[in-house]
């Protein structure tokens, strides 16, 4: 399978859609075509033969060129050494692009490689940019590229009104099943109706490819999103998060890889093997992070192996992997006496057993980080209860099928 992203089908066309005007550009090191040439560099032969003027470029999370490594590091602006051009920070002391650096823009390029999953900062970079440059009367243009787990698969919660964040501005299930395109398009339809959007759609991509079978090379999007697997797991693996459990950030298979001090690797292991989760299975391991929660001290934990990525629920699977640390810590309680719950918790890391981290997360400090992340209150509870992992499967599948409707008005493949 050979698939032309969006940023191909632009070098094919010999840039004629941009020929002329005097753009911004908002991109990282993932915005290579399929010769691994980056967008800036190809606009950059343009722009010196004053065939087009580039007047700005963005830069998301992590910065231009992802040199930031850990999560919610906040990092600046500058004028690039290499190119003399400005380059205007996303992740800093602003994430929305402000009047000053959208003047005398013709057209704002947007080509952000996203990885499947609603947590992933990149589409609310973009969501931000479409509200500026509507409010500034300035196109957009999305180069699309192929969601990196497949089109097909839909899994998780969707957002209840007042827990929107930078996680989750406007309300998609957690493993949404679209491009980077669609939510675009899906956007402007619900919420940015005057704007002008343009996708340039890939060619050759379907809903049923994942990465490995589009001949695209795989460019990290993210410090910590090494590999296609690690996408694979993402949706889930995200919302250890918020908790005192590591990702595996400091190791080099986050979110394959968990685990904290306290955790018995082997229990733990034979504790989630039996519950028979779909597509996966799980191997005891140690780690020691480099960096991020319990950097420096060894952990126990797993190591999660899918094996069929058509059955394996990454969501559900890591509720699962949350309520059996909760298990194993002692902390369930019953339900009438779960308001305080919380009372024992810290935001610190060393406690001696499993915890829910407190605020704040990524740019939010009076709610949960957990309910950030889920989108909801109800999961924390479910999680904290032990609630029956089919009852918790079923509530998330209700509302990923009620946003149904909306999604399939934004398909473009």
């Amino acid at each position: 399978m050979s698939v032309q992203t969006g940023l191909d089908i632009l070098v094919v066309e010999d840039f004629r859609r941009v020929r002329g005007k005097s753009i911004g550009l908002v991109c990282n090191q993932a915005s290579c075509d399929r010769q691994l040439r980056h967008i800036l560099d190809l606009l950059l032969a343009l722009h010196r033969r004053q065939q087009l003027n580039i007047q700005a470029v963005f830069g998301p999370q992590h910065g231009l060129f992802g040199h930031t490594q850990d999560n919610m590091i906040e990092w600046e602006g500058m004028r690039d050494e290499r190119t003399g051009l400005p380059v205007y920070s996303l992740y800093g002391a602003h994430r929305e692009p402000q009047p000053c650096m959208l003047s005398d823009l013709d057209e704002l390029v947007v080509d952000l490689q996203d990885v499947g999953s609603r947590y992933y900062t990149f589409v609310w970079t973009m969501a931000l940019c479409m509200k500026a440059s509507e409010s500034a009367g300035i196109p957009v243009t999305v180069l699309d590229r192929p969601n990196p787990i497949g089109g097909l698969l839909v899994e998780g919660p969707t957002i209840q009104p007042g827990l929107e964040s930078f996680v989750g501005q406007y309300s998609l299930p957690t493993r949404h099943g679209m491009t980077i395109g669609e939510v675009a398009k899906h956007l402007q339809q619900t919420h940015f109706p005057r704007l002008e959007l343009n996708v340039v759609a890939m060619q050759g991509w379907s809903r049923d490819l994942y990465w490995e079978e589009t001949g695209l090379p795989w460019i990290l999007p993210s410090p910590n999103m090494p590999t296609v697997d690690t996408a694979v797991v993402y949706p889930g693996g995200c919302l250890l998060e918020a908790t005192n459990l590591s990702e595996g950030r400091g190791t080099t298979k986050p979110f394959e890889i968990f685990g904290a001090p306290f955790v018995d690797a082997w229990k733990f292991s034979d504790a989630l093997n039996g519950l028979k989760l779909r597509g996966c299975r799980f191997r005891p391991t140690t780690f020691q992070p480099t960096f991020n929660k319990h950097a420096g001290k060894i952990c126990g934990g797993c190591q999660l192996h899918v094996q069929d990525r058509s059955q394996f629920q990454p969501v559900l699977t890591y509720v699962a992997i949350m309520q059996e640390a909760v298990r194993q810590s002692g902390l369930h309680r019953a339900k009438e006496d779960s308001t305080d719950r919380f009372v024992a918790n810290s935001h610190e890391t060393d406690l001696p057993g499993f915890a829910w981290r407190l605020p704040p997360y990524e740019y939010v400090y009076d709610r949960r980080p957990i309910d950030i992340l889920a989108g909801n209150e109800w999961l924390e509870s479910a999680v904290s209860n032990l609630d029956p992992l089919e009852r918790i499967s079923e509530r998330m599948r209700e509302e990923s099928e009620a946003f149904g409707p909306a999604r399939q008005a934004a398909l473009l493949y």
